[in-house]
């Protein structure tokens, strides 16, 4: 019995989608170079909250506990970096809009509760 052998054009269309289906593979996680761009673009925007925590008048501190997962030595490098811009400029911090929330005060009760029945 005689085997097949397949014809030049199944070939081609095997190969044709074989290319195609691996054109993407930059986009995959772990199979291209996305995952150093990235990790660029993670710490620029870590750099970016830290600057702008400093134009907010806020301590670096809190700019890692209102940002917990952006990477902290990211975020410091941004503060430090706005800080020296800012102190060589002579420019004034401005304040947050959103200041810190208002905790309702605890109720503390001097007399005992009446039973309701």
């Amino acid at each position: 019995m005689q085997r097949k052998t397949p014809s030049i054009a199944l070939r081609l269309l095997a190969l044709s989608s074989i290319c195609w289906l691996l054109a993407g593979c930059d986009k995959i996680p772990g199979l291209g170079g996305s995952d150093q761009r990235l990790v660029a673009q993670r710490e620029e925007e870590a750099r970016a909250i830290g600057g702008a925590c400093r134009h907010a008048l806020r301590g670096p501190e809190d700019c890692f506990v209102l940002n917990p997962k952006a990477p902290k030595a990211s975020v410091f490098a941004g503060w430090k970096d706005m800080d020296g811009y800012m102190r060589e400029n002579k420019i004034e911090g401005t304040p947050p809009v959103l200041g810190k929330l208002d905790k309702p005060e605890p109720r503390i009760e001097t007399e005992p509760r009446r039973n309701r029945s």
